[in-house]
């Protein structure tokens, strides 16, 4: 194998591995609970839905 054979196939193997790593954070649970502030823990129960 030349050289520029073993470029592209780490090339293409280091561009899975950013790829793999992006989906599996993306698809992983956050252990920190709400630190996005997604609002996905406020009680919007008594907030009255009128536009003003």
């Amino acid at each position: 194998m030349d050289i520029q054979t073993i470029l592209v196939i780490i090339l293409f193997l280091a561009a899975l591995f950013y790829v793999a790593r992006i989906v599996y954070r993306s698809v992983s649970p956050k252990s920190n609970g709400c630190a996005s502030n997604c609002k996905c823990g406020v009680d919007f129960s008594n907030i009255n839905p009128e536009k003003k």
